[in-house]
């Protein structure tokens, strides 16, 4: 298993199995109701692995498995590694609401500008925009590494359940 990239927030990665999916599907229900260090969570061919509420904090991971049929007993495993969707959705708010910001503060400069009105203020207002989000990017960064080891901790639970079919 390769990530795709080591700058993206969420790795993605590809793993061939040998084995259909229902049967791989099945083998994550039977883990559901034996252990306890991770809640399971399965919608048709997906499956949601993350901590118990008792263990997260607000950066905990959570893998998300898209599990596709790929031929006569083979399955194509799609993984994606990711904050809580409550996290993702409060971060994707964040941006989209600097980058609204720093599109109308701009319009506002270039107004102010052809006018040949003071224009420091929208200037200021523009470039800070360009700064929170920086300051939203790192800080995605930052929760990423301080999830690094529960990140690891649930690729090594789906690799266990994996590891005999793996191609």
């Amino acid at each position: 298993m390769t990530l795709s990239n080591k700058i993206v927030l969420r790795p993605r990665f590809k793993i061939e199995v040998q084995q259909s999916n229902e049967t791989i599907l099945k083998e994550f229900e039977q883990f559901k109701t034996t252990q306890t260090d991770f809640v399971l969570s399965r919608i048709d061919d997906h499956v949601f692995i993350k901590f118990p509420k008792k263990n997260q904090h607000f950066w905990s991971p959570q893998l998300h498995l898209e599990i596709n049929e790929d031929g006569e007993n083979k399955a194509i495993v799609n993984g994606l590694f990711g904050p809580n969707p409550t996290v993702w959705t409060l971060f994707m708010f964040l941006h989209f609401i600097v980058a609204g910001l720093f599109f109308g503060f701009g319009i506002w400069t270039y107004t102010n500008i052809t006018l040949n009105n003071n224009y420091t203020i929208q200037l200021f207002l523009t470039f800070l925009m360009i700064i929170i989000w920086f300051v939203l990017y790192f800080a995605g960064r930052i929760g990423r590494s301080k999830g690094m080891q529960e990140m690891h901790q649930l690729n090594d639970f789906m690799n266990t359940i994996l590891k005999a079919h793996r191609v």
